[in-house]
């Protein structure tokens, strides 16, 4: 007991009287039940009667009985489903309850309805605990059906629409998904940096970050604020620093006291620590400083050119030659100015890597990660893709569980090209022929009509691939493999790496590309090289494959294209 009052007095500081202050008193939890708890209940009948706090905004309200009572359809983002509430006209005012959009915490004793009526439970409210009003006249989604269009102008607003609230809960289900594979196959997870000064693909599609158009933009200011000295003020300062020193000079060759000396001493100080302050204004110039005609990145804040990263391959790799498995999880960049419905400027990037391991390891690990991913949204989001079956994709469901269920096939690139040179019952808009990097449509007619299944396909051609993957004996051909869903195309690419110093060394020239960012990179194959391997999956690829939407703005909360950052 004397614990618990402890307790107490710590958190409840008493003023004179022995009561608590006013100031420290903290409101008390409201123990909020989620409307997924309710309208998903196993039994209903062992929760009917039981008193509760929910909170939610409205879908749809309406007031009955002359205005006596509402109907509030309420939302509290748990699950598709609503919750019915009803509140008296006694209880609130219901004008401020009904307006769609209107967010509302009620507190009150869970009902079976009568019969007839779809829902299991509802709620009949005895208090009104907040109100988040809203204006119905300006409110930008209204009850109608809204286009996913529409909808990319109000990303602050389009979690609240059934359909995106949906695609959240089915991302963050293939995000703990993700987690939980690698977990249970023994994979680190490594945070890689965002900021990188190597370009993993050689592609030069990439975002630079520096502070150099910042950095002239506050010298600018400065300078118009506090013009720089002349140099008559530098010779002016100069003379000052010569004048204190001959008199600190002076005053020792006279053996003056310690005090006049270390006075004296301290004025030179003054006057040089001045002159250093006017020198550095002096040489201060407007705009992005230059070297050689070039800008001077030695300048910039990292003290060279640095960018957001395409991809944290190549340092996740650092951490597979040390720990083993590992992965990264994290948003990549895309400089690239592209409008299609498959290309986002920002997007999220799965890379585990491999350590031991060839290709065949990397293409059995990616088959399972795909498949485990497959089940997963069968056997836990199973109410929002029925959703995505009703609304967008009648074959969600199906096209989940054929790929759960089915042995990956597995063909050489080569002979991917023959069998797609063979096709008489469809023009293809790209041309089919060895050396091509397959298009969207290669890879979806493979997939959806000739296996009718997902396709691994590995040994590419050098000259379509990266540098780091693993050049084959044929000379010709890397250790690559991507991972082909219908639906979509491509979902996974990778390879096992390259491991072989002198061959690195020699393909990284070859992609025209500098040796010198790739240093630490090849100290990986001086220092105890090691066979590896790895893949990338666009997470945002595997929402749309799942869910069957059309266009990957709209399975990323805030999406990021050409002339399109809100938020």
């Amino acid at each position: 007991m004397a614990g618990k009052n402890a307790s107490a007095a710590a958190t409840e500081p008493l003023d004179g009287n022995g009561a608590a202050a006013a100031s420290d008193r903290l409101e008390p939890s409201l123990a909020r039940t989620r409307i997924r708890s309710i309208v998903a209940a196993a039994d209903p009948g062992e929760m009917a009667g039981k008193k509760v706090v929910v909170g939610g905004w409205v879908r749809t309200g309406r007031e009955q009985g002359k205005g006596s009572f509402a109907f509030l359809e309420l939302n509290d983002g748990s699950c598709l489903g609503n919750l019915q509430v009803i509140v008296d006209a006694a209880v609130h005012p219901l004008a401020q309850l009904t307006p769609t959009g209107t967010c509302v915490v009620v507190e009150g004793e869970l009902k079976r309805p009568p019969e007839g009526v779809k829902q299991s439970l509802e709620l009949r409210a005895e208090k009104v605990l907040e109100v988040g009003p809203c204006d119905p006249g300006k409110y930008p989604l209204p009850k109608t059906r809204l286009t996913l269009e529409f909808l990319r102008d109000w990303v602050h607003l389009r979690a609240r629409t059934n359909t995106i609230s949906a695609v959240a809960r089915i991302r963050d289900e293939l995000a703990y998904a993700t987690h939980t594979f690698f977990r249970n196959n023994g994979f680190r997870y490594i945070h890689t940096p965002i900021i990188t000064t190597s370009d993993c693909e050689g592609a030069g599609e990439m975002f630079q970050v520096t502070t150099l158009f910042s950095d002239a933009e506050k010298v600018e200011k400065e300078l118009k604020k506090n013009p720089p000295p002349s140099e008559s003020d530098i010779e002016a300062a100069k003379a000052i620093v010569k004048e204190k020193g001959d008199t600190v000079a002076h005053l020792k060759s006279v053996k003056a006291s310690k005090e006049e000396i270390s006075a004296s001493v301290t004025e030179l100080m003054k006057a040089k620590e001045n002159l250093s302050r006017l020198e550095e204004r002096f040489k201060l110039s407007a705009g992005i400083p230059q070297k050689d005609d070039k800008v001077d990145y030695s300048r910039d804040f990292f003290g060279r050119q640095a960018f957001l990263t395409v991809s944290g391959q190549l340092q996740v790799e650092t951490y597979a030659c040390a720990l083993g498995n590992v992965y990264t999880f994290g948003p990549t960049f895309r400089a690239e100015h592209s409008h299609t419905s498959r290309h986002l400027a920002e997007f999220w990037m799965v890379e585990p890597e491999i350590a031991f391991a060839n290709l065949e390891d990397d293409m059995n690990y990616a088959e399972d990660y795909v498949k485990f991913l497959c089940q997963w949204l069968i056997d836990h989001c199973l109410e929002d893709m029925e959703f995505m079956v009703k609304n967008f994709d009648k074959t969600a469901i199906e096209r989940l569980k054929l790929v759960a269920s089915s042995p990956f096939v597995r063909i050489s690139y080569t002979k991917a090209i023959e069998l797609l040179e063979k096709v008489t019952d469809k023009k293809f808009e790209n041309p089919v022929e060895w050396g091509i990097d397959l298009a969207s449509e290669h890879e979806r007619y493979l997939t959806e009509v000739i296996f009718q299944r997902p396709v691994i396909v590995y040994n590419y051609p050098k000259g379509i691939k990266a540098f780091y993957m693993r050049l084959n004996e044929d000379g010709k051909t890397v250790a690559a493999m991507d991972v082909l869903v219908p639906k979509v195309g491509e979902l996974i690419g990778g390879s096992q790496r390259e491991e072989r110093l002198d061959v690195l060394q020699q393909r990284i020239l070859d992609a025209g590309l500098p040796l010198e960012p790739y240093e630490w990179y090849l100290e990986l194959r001086r220092f105890g090289t090691v066979k590896h391997c790895g893949f990338g999956l666009g997470f945002e690829r595997m929402i749309l494959f799942a869910t069957g939407l059309d266009n990957i703005r709209d399975v990323i909360p805030f999406p990021r294209y050409p002339g399109r950052a809100d938020l």
